[in-house]
């Protein structure tokens, strides 16, 4: 029986690697062609399908991580996750104002590049049972200037919304009510924004650590 479950297991994991990888190529696809023919203003909603579906289902990974599906530590997945999600569903797809600025063009490409080389190779890993030198020096060594693009993204664009979230009020929460409770969504992205501040490099400083461990056990095998 802990054959089957490990052999299952397997599977799941590839199939679900390599479904992701997918929509993340679809993106990265999408992006650059729009942008070639269109320019960054249209990139958004050339990529909005994808996007909220690859990104979406990395809520997964925790779920993995909670049950011991994989091994990465839920307290890493979960701020990374949770920042793009924000992103993805908090800022880009509620307010429609943010998606004509030039820095989705680059949250996107960082985001799917990053996301092509991680799920491949996961992908390759559960399928195969190892994956080749060179995909593992692309897991550890592109997040070295995809992780700076991509948070500078993220950052910009939450900034960016900023005065649209003020003016529309959109999801606050005015007293007097039944519940007695106030929630103004402009403090949650100026929260977010003073989370980037100490989040941002721990975590650049952890996947530095992470790929100074994976690369020196390649070395070693």
């Amino acid at each position: 029986m802990a054959g089957l479950g490990s052999a299952l297991k397997r599977v799941y994991l590839s199939v679900y690697n390599w479904t992701v990888f997918f929509g993340w190529f679809q993106v990265l696809c999408f992006a650059v062609k729009t942008l070639k023919e269109s320019g960054h203003s249209e990139v958004y909603n050339a990529v909005q399908r994808p996007l909220l579906l690859a990104q979406t289902a990395a809520i997964l990974e925790i779920i993995h991580g909670l049950v011991g599906l994989v091994r990465s530590p839920v307290s890493a997945t979960l701020p990374q996750i949770s920042s793009r999600l924000y992103v993805t569903w908090g800022i880009l797809w509620s307010f429609p104002e943010t998606r004509q600025h030039v820095l989705v063009s680059s949250l996107v490409i960082s985001w799917s590049i990053t996301e092509i080389i991680r799920y491949s190779f996961f992908g390759v890993k559960e399928t195969f049972g190892s994956a080749p030198s060179w995909l593992l020096w692309l897991r550890y060594s592109t997040f070295l200037i995809l992780y700076p693009s991509g948070i500078t993204s993220e950052v910009g664009l939450i900034y960016a919304a900023l005065p649209y979230i003020k003016a529309s009020e959109k999801y606050c929460v005015r007293m007097p009510n039944t519940w007695n409770f106030s929630f103004d969504y402009f403090y949650v992205a100026i929260i977010a924004l003073a989370i980037y501040v100490p989040g941002s490099p721990h975590m650049y400083t952890y996947m530095l650590g992470q790929r100074k461990k994976a690369l020196s056990k390649s070395k070693k095998a």
